[in-house]
């Protein structure tokens, strides 16, 4: 599937609450237009005690810097995907990776809340944001029509928020950055 044709897909994603539960379904672009609460997630690819820091190429927050890859848990029919399995999803579709590709299975950090206007699109992201990490056995090969191109940051607390300096990076990075990687 291109970036054009899963861009245009119809997909449902999980409405929530502040709490996290879930209180219905809504497609995505709505949602985004809308900025409704729903769940996502983002997965952290570290590969030799580095950050794959992606550089967005998405209808939201194009151009911007993510941790490696952020999407949402879709419906299939009336049953949601979970974390995991959209995680390797997602990792197929924008990295070209597998689980084999992986040193096990994906670690939950927590998650943040957040949100935000896209300043250059119609869309806003408004989320209880999952945050994985994964250590890769090999450096991926993106899929370029999901990504601009990628860079490796050394993951070191003392190091990571000066190697940051100089990106534009996503709302939700700066969340994990204070939340949960505890860097002011």
């Amino acid at each position: 599937m291109t970036e054009d044709d899963y861009y245009k897909k119809k997909i449902y994603i999980a409405r929530i609450d502040k709490h996290d539960t879930i209180v219905g379904k809504i497609e995505r672009w709505e949602a985004h237009k809308k900025g409704i609460l729903h769940r996502g997630f983002t997965a952290i690819l570290e590969y030799k005690d580095q950050f794959l820091l992606q550089h967005r190429k998405h209808p939201a927050f194009d151009g911007f810097w993510d941790f490696t890859f952020s999407s949402h848990q879709m419906y299939e029919g009336k049953h949601l995907v979970s974390d995991i399995d959209a995680i390797y999803r997602a990792m197929e579709r924008e990295w070209n990776l597998n689980p084999r590709d992986t040193d096990g299975k994906p670690k939950k950090l927590g998650s943040v809340y957040y949100k935000a206007k896209d300043p250059n699109s119609i869309f806003t992201e408004h989320e209880i944001d999952s945050i994985y990490t994964m250590k890769l056995k090999n450096l991926p090969q993106p899929n370029m029509d999901y990504v601009y191109g990628y860079e490796l940051i050394p993951s070191s607390v003392d190091s990571l928020k000066q190697n940051l300096a100089g990106y534009t990076l996503a709302p939700w990075v700066e969340k994990i950055i204070r939340k949960l990687l505890r860097i002011q």
